[in-house]
């Protein structure tokens, strides 16, 4: 078997970023500690956040004092109105891209602009984009099918997690029936990088590993981009999802991973990876090993 690991791999900036907001906050105060939400879309690293004391909760009534941190997928304002009104303490965890994404749907809709942003509406993310917007703004999901009607000016971003591609696709589809469009490209330069190299790497593999949470908006694209390479792809996230039928003695197995898998979690699937090359039983070839 041979393994190639991606070069762009593990935390991006917006998550080391938010990991150490919240581990700083805790470090500096007493009082419970909250994230509004999953601090990152990983649940190894949530669960050993709460072990850590910093607790993730769904909903701002399961929280009673303290610290309230807004996660890096960022919040709605009236969220964050009601966070202040009960009485407990903000910290802004926000991603700074996610922020500047934000920022262009204030004001591509303040100045006019029928704004539409491509992502998953359900997605935090773009729920906090939306309510920048007090909702003016429409959320563009190519996943299902999708037009608009033609119109004056227009405005348009995109979730920081999709594929230019993907921008690049809906800018012609939405070109021929507007006067005027004015475009933001919001999507993260890590987000960018990873999905070339992932394309490239999936190209030259037999199987691709996708290491990351299956909530993760930006793990499950780099698995849909080998995908649509032709590339048998897995996704998952812990090494003892891994299973030996997935692999032959001559497999060629590329690994990447998500903006918010940690580096100790890949380590443990290529560590798997290798133990289980070593273990491999290798037919109709020059040797074979035993299995333990």
């Amino acid at each position: 078997m041979k393994i190639i690991i991606a070069k762009d791999i593990g935390f991006c900036f917006g998550v080391k970023r938010a990991i150490k907001i919240a581990r700083d906050t805790r470090k500096k105060t007493d009082e419970n500690v909250w994230t509004l939400g999953s601090i990152i879309h990983n649940p190894q690293v949530v669960d050993k956040l709460k072990g850590e004391g910093i607790v993730p909760a769904n909903d701002l009534d399961e929280i009673d004092s303290g610290y309230v941190i807004i996660r890096s997928h960022g919040a709605r304002p009236e969220v964050l109105q009601e966070i202040k009104k009960r009485g407990f303490t903000v910290v802004d965890a926000t991603c700074p891209l996610v922020k500047r994404a934000q920022e262009k749907a204030r004001k591509l809709s303040n100045e006019g602009y029928e704004t539409f942003v491509i992502g998953d509406k359900e997605h935090p993310e773009i729920m906090g984009i939306v309510g920048q917007t007090e909702g003016r703004i429409q959320v563009i999901d190519t996943r299902c099918d999708w037009s608009i009607d033609e119109k004056e000016k227009v405005g348009l971003i995109a979730q920081t997690t999709q594929s230019l591609e993907t921008l690049e696709k809906v800018i012609q589809k939405i070109l021929p029936k507007v006067k005027e469009l004015r475009v933001f490209n919001t999507i993260c330069d890590v987000t960018n990088r990873r999905q070339k190299e992932v394309k490239k790497l999936a190209r030259g593999s037999d199987l691709m590993i996708v290491i990351g949470g299956r909530k993760s908006a930006n793990t499950s694209r780099l698995a849909s981009i080998a995908r649509e390479e032709g590339c048998k792809t897995c996704h998952i996230e812990q090494a003892e999802e891994l299973k030996g039928e997935w692999f032959t003695p001559k497999s060629k197995v590329g690994v990447t991973a998500g903006a918010s898998t940690p580096d100790w979690i890949i380590k443990e699937v290529v560590s798997k990876l290798e133990q289980m090359d070593k273990k491999e039983e290798i037919l109709h070839g020059r040797r074979i090993r035993s299995r333990d």
